[in-house]
């Protein structure tokens, strides 16, 4: 007799509507089975629900409610639009099999990321953010918030990042990235992100794993970018209460914003800022305006620069 394994019913209809869609793409499908599988874990949980996913829970309430806790935990703008489309493509398969009567996505639209100064950290927080990395006492995740801090790699570029990609010795190295777009550029590493990737790949607990990429997690081959931004919330948790008032709203994201910042600071030219960061044409020419908003002075630091003034 062939045995069956037992398969919860959310999991077979993310496998269903992902099997109905072969002309997703493997990343299309990783992105969307990832978002779908996380929203109905979190709706089977809800009032009403009978601790499993149903058709009818998956409601233009529900949909909000969830987009505006991702919202709360720090969740770029991109990702909850990501969540609502997977949800959206989801619900039409649903109507179409007679599952579902209307589509909960239409009609709701995911606020545009208000185009402000990008996050500049302060010297307190820069310190907090390592000191409770270097507490951790992880190897990996020292890796990981190295990538971001001292190097400001997307966490796309993290979670996608292959061992194959690494040319790390003791005491040079560098490394591919470039997932989002497929915009890939070899970078230099100066020794406060070499060190400890160079450390995390060649420990023990590493080697456990035979995955092609850098970082991994206990479950999975590949530590994702939820993983990651999920990792990065626990972390700040892991803060007292004085350091947690002061970095309590710090995403992953912002360290890359701080990045280069610090590199204009010390006169790395837009150009070569943009280099660094990716952010490169489909011509392959530096977009220098994306670089510029991320490097524009913040209010803060025009205040404080009013002091220099002299009359």
């Amino acid at each position: 007799m062939k045995v069956v394994p037992f398969q919860r019913p959310e999991e077979n209809y993310v496998e269903r509507f992902l099997a109905s869609n072969p002309r997703f793409s493997e990343g299309t499908a990783d992105a969307y089975g990832r978002a779908l599988r996380q929203f109905m874990e979190w709706i089977s949980t809800k009032p009403g629900s009978e601790g499993r996913f149903q058709p009818s829970s998956l409601t233009k309430t529900a949909l909000t409610v969830y987009l505006d806790e991702l919202a709360s935990n720090n969740y770029s703008v991109s990702h909850r639009n990501r969540v609502k489309y997977a949800i959206s493509s989801f619900s039409n398969w649903l109507i179409e099999r007679g599952e579902l009567s209307k589509n909960p996505a239409n009609g709701i639209d995911v606020p545009a990321q208000p185009l402000m100064a990008p996050r500049v950290l302060t010297e307190d927080q820069r310190y907090i953010l390592r000191n409770l990395v270097e507490r951790e006492g992880d190897l990996r995740n020292e890796a990981i918030f190295a990538l971001g801090f001292w190097a400001g790699c997307r966490v796309s570029d993290v979670a996608w990042l292959k061992l194959e990609d690494c040319s790390l010795g003791p005491k040079i190295g560098s490394v591919e990235v470039g997932y989002k777009g497929g915009k890939r550029r070899v970078i230099d590493l100066i020794n406060e992100v070499r060190r400890p990737l160079y450390e995390w790949i060649r420990s023990e607990e590493r080697a456990r794993k035979s995955s092609p990429y850098v970082f991994v997690s206990q479950r999975a081959d590949r530590l994702t970018e939820n993983g990651i931004h999920h990792w990065f919330r626990s972390l700040k948790k892991q803060a007292r209460n004085d350091e947690w008032e002061l970095i309590k709203d710090i995403t992953y994201h912002d360290l890359r914003h701080d990045f280069a910042h610090r590199c204009r600071e010390v006169g790395w030219t837009l150009e070569e800022i943009a280099f660094y960061l990716g952010h490169i044409t489909r011509k392959g020419t530096p977009a220098i305006s994306t670089t510029a908003r991320y490097t524009q002075p913040s209010r803060e630091q025009i205040k404080e620069k009013l002091k220099w003034l002299k009359g």
